[in-house]
C-alpha cells in the first residue's frame, strides 16, 4: 500500500510539471532519480552481443560492460550517464548530489573505460557495436564532461578518454566507407549520430572530422525536398528521419542556405503531421513507449530548427509553439509506464528541456 501511495504522489507530481516547459531544479530532481535507479541494475538486460564462443557468450553484462551495464542496454546506460552529468552542472546543489556523484565517480576509473574500449573490436563484429546511436551519446557524455569547470568533470574526462578516443577512431574510419545514410526513426538513424559527433568535434576543434561530417551531411541531406514526413511515424519511432536530417543540415549550412534549403525540404501535409501528437496506446510496452521519446526528439528538434529560420517563415512560430506542446504532454508520462520507459525516457526530456530552454 506505501508503495502504490508513493507511485501515485510522483504520478501527481509529474501531472504539476505539465503547466511547464522549463528545466528547473524540481523537475531534475525527480527525472534524475530514474538514472540513479538504472546505472547500477543489471537486470532485465538487452546485451546485442555478438558471441564468438561458449565462453564469451555465458559473460554477464557487467563482464562485457564493466560501466555501462545497467539501464538495460549500453546506449541507454551512456545517456544515463550524461544525463546526470549535465544535471550536476545545471543545479549543482541538487539535493541527491552526494549520491549522483558517487555513482558517476565508480563509473569514471581509467581501468574500466579501458576495458570497455578493448571491448570494440575484441569478438567478431564488435568494432560495429553501437554505430552510431550509442557513439553518438558517448561524445555527448564526453562533451559535457569537456565543457565542466569543477576538477571532478576534468578527472572523470580524463579517465574516460581511451574509450572516447576508440569511438572516434572507428567513426573516422566508416564515414569514408558509409554510401547511403539510414533513414530509420530508431537507433540506426544517421543524422542523429551525425549532429551529435559535429557538436563534439566542434567544441574539440577537430576540423578534419567537421568536414568529414559536413560532408557527408551534405552528399545525403542537401538534395532532399518534398519529403513524406506525412508517413511518418513508424510504430516505434523515437525520432522523426525528416526532421533529424533537418537538425543537422541547421549545423552545417549557414542561415540563408538553411533557409533556402527548408523552402524546398517540406510540403505543409508533412508539416502538420509531425506537429500531430504521436498516440502511444500501451506505455507498458517496450517499443511502443518509444513514441513518447518521439515527442522529446520532435520538441528539440523543432526549436532548434525554429531557431535558423527566417522571421517570416510561418513554420518558425508554429515549431515552437509544437515543441511546448509535445513537452508539455509527455513529460508527465515518464513516470506511467514502468521499466520500459523509465531506463531511458528522462535523457530524452532533460536534453529536449535543455535545448528548448
Amino acid at each position: 500500500m506505501k508503495k502504490v501511495i508513493v507511485l501515485l504522489g510522483l504520478l501527481c507530481a509529474a501531472c504539476n510539471l505539465s503547466a511547464q516547459t522549463k528545466l528547473n531544479q524540481e523537475i531534475a530532481l525527480k527525472l534524475s532519480r530514474l538514472p540513479l535507479h538504472c546505472i547500477p541494475s543489471e537486470f532485465p538486460n538487452k546485451t546485442s552481443h555478438l558471441s564468438d564462443s561458449v565462453a564469451d557468450a555465458r559473460l554477464l553484462p557487467s563482464e562485457l560492460h564493466p560501466v555501462f551495464y545497467g539501464c538495460l542496454d549500453w546506449h541507454s546506460s551512456v545517456h544515463g550517464h550524461w544525463m546526470l552529468v549535465r544535471l550536476l552542472q545545471e543545479y549543482p546543489q541538487l539535493p541527491n548530489r552526494d549520491s549522483i556523484i558517487s555513482v558517476l565517480d565508480n563509473s569514471f576509473q581509467r581501468d574500466k573505460m579501458e576495458r570497455e574500449a578493448s571491448y570494440f573490436g575484441k569478438y567478431t563484429a564488435s568494432n560495429t557495436y553501437e554505430r552510431t546511436y550509442g557513439w553518438a551519446w558517448l561524445l555527448k557524455l564526453d562533451e559535457a564532461l569537456a565543457r565542466g569547470k569543477d576538477p571532478v568533470f576534468q578527472k572523470w574526462h580524463q579517465s574516460m578518454q581511451p574509450l572516447t578516443q576508440k569511438i572516434i577512431s572507428l567513426w573516422k574510419a566508416y564515414l569514408p566507407k558509409q554510401t547511403y545514410p539510414n533513414r530509420t526513426g530508431v537507433h540506426p538513424n544517421t543524422a542523429f549520430g551525425l549532429a551529435f559527433a559535429y557538436d563534439w568535434a566542434k567544441q574539440q576543434g577537430d576540423t578534419a572530422f567537421l568536414r568529414q561530417i559536413s560532408t557527408k551531411a551534405k552528399e545525403f541531406y542537401f538534395g532532399n525536398s518534398d519529403m513524406p514526413a506525412y508517413l511518418e511515424p513508424d510504430g516505434s519511432d523515437f525520432f522523426s528521419p525528416s526532421l533529424m536530417a533537418a537538425d543537422l543540415m541547421k549545423r552545417v549550412l549557414d542561415k540563408k542556405a538553411f533557409n533556402t534549403w527548408f523552402e524546398q525540404y517540406y510540403k505543409t501535409r508533412s508539416i502538420d503531421r509531425l506537429c500531430a501528437m504521436p498516440v502511444v496506446s500501451d506505455r507498458s510496452d517496450y517499443q511502443t513507449v518509444h513514441l513518447d521519446g518521439l515527442s522529446f526528439s520532435r520538441a528539440w528538434c523543432m526549436r532548434s530548427i525554429s531557431s535558423q529560420l527566417s522571421d517570416r517563415n510561418p513554420y518558425k512560430a508554429r515549431f515552437k509553439t509544437a515543441s511546448d506542446a509535445f513537452l508539455n504532454a509527455t513529460l508527465p508520462q515518464i513516470f506511467n509506464g514502468g521499466y520500459g520507459g523509465e531506463h531511458w525516457l528522462a535523457s530524452f526530456a532533460i536534453y529536449a528541456l535543455l535545448e528548448t530552454s
